[in-house]
């Protein structure tokens, strides 16, 4: 793997409005179709303006770091994660914000992981993509790009509107950590069911700053380092212990997240209650995720998950599968804590993940 940087040629003068770094990692938006092939392939970057001209009009520097080969996003990894971390990172003093080009099926848990990385963020990371490739007439790649560009250079009193990582997609901006993939086959393709829009496009660009995180006032920091040693329990009835076993017992395991009915509940059989209590003696973390796209976790408020709680699950609150798998990556990474530490750590907001 390797990457490509790329200038692009756009109005700038000497003194333009702002620096942008595009990063294309894959995906359909920077798909065209090959005639001679006759299937999608990846486009050269060098030629974005012949695809979306409206670039040239844009008073900003543009630069474009191209994954290569490019990376259908179902085979995206931790490794990924790290690295897009670390390129931020190595170019955060040089730009003014980031746009991240990726597909659609996995861009949830990148936005997510990323913004566990990158702590203390005061610059925007906006991903984007495309479920029509940008080769297409009918693509909604052109207008997603653009808008991303746009959120990713305004600023306010000097600072970046959106100090953090969010999703651009259709006429929405969401939060990444709160963010979930809906729809496979319509525009709209993501949705934040348990936290409002950071931003709504129209004619105009409409920014909810009431919802949008606060500057920190710390030093930005990239972490380096996720453990990998999780694993998700999808909750169905009918789930027969050879399953769960095969799971919680799966060699190395450090962290689970455990995807529960409605509020939080789960199964009060022996053979479930056994092995969910000796995987927490063992000290594996148990997340307790709602498999609702909307509502809350509320261990305790019924019988089916009173005794979850007691045996040391960790309720995960509103917070989605896509952001709890790598939150839990995340605390696990964190050297020299105890268990009860990685609990405490777990329950905290972190990056606006949660409600409190």
């Amino acid at each position: 793997m390797q990457v490509v940087k790329v200038d692009i040629d756009t109005a700038a003068p000497l003194n333009p409005e702002a620096s942008i770094l595009i990063i294309y990692t894959g995906g359909t938006v920077g798909m065209v179709f090959d005639e001679k092939e006759k299937h999608l392939v990846p486009f050269n970057f060098s030629q974005i303006v012949d695809h979306v001209p409206e670039l040239r009009q844009f008073n900003y520097l543009l630069t474009v770091l191209s994954i290569e080969p490019a990376l259908d996003s179902s085979n995206v990894s931790v490794q990924d994660w790290l690295m897009l971390a670390r390129l931020i990172g190595e170019n955060y003093e040089k730009y003014d914000g980031f746009v991240v080009l990726h597909g659609t099926d996995t861009m949830a848990y990148s936005a997510s992981a990323l913004s566990y990385l990158l702590e203390n963020l005061q610059k925007p990371v906006v991903f984007t993509g495309a479920q029509v490739p940008i080769g297409r007439i009918r693509t909604d790649a052109r207008e997603n790009l653009i808008t991303a560009l746009q959120i990713a250079a305004t600023k306010k009193d000097g600072k970046s509107v959106v100090p953090e990582v969010c999703i651009y997609f259709r006429n929405l901006l969401l939060r990444g950590n709160r963010s979930k993939k809906v729809e496979s086959s319509h525009f709209d393709a993501f949705k934040s069911g348990n936290y409002p829009p950071l931003a709504e496009t129209g004619i105009d660009i409409e920014y909810s700053y009431e919802h949008i995180l606060l500057h920190p006032q710390q030093p930005f920091k990239v972490h380096h380092t996720l453990n990998d040693k999780v694993a998700i329990l999808k909750l169905f009835p009918g789930i027969t212990p050879q399953v769960v076993q095969s799971i919680l017992q799966a060699p190395g395991l450090q962290g689970l997240v455990l995807e529960t009915f409605g509020s939080g509940n789960a199964p009060t059989k022996d053979w479930f209650l056994d092995l969910l209590r000796e995987a927490v003696y063992r000290g594996i973390l148990i997340l307790n995720v709602s498999q609702c796209d909307e509502g809350r976790v509320d261990q305790g408020r019924y019988e089916t998950s009173k005794h979850l709680l007691n045996m040391g699950v960790v309720g995960g609150a509103d917070i989605s599968t896509e952001a709890a798998i790598s939150k839990l990556m995340y605390v696990l990474a964190q050297e020299g804590l105890s268990h009860p530490e990685r609990v405490e750590l777990l329950q905290q907001d972190l990056r606006g993940e949660i409600t409190l």
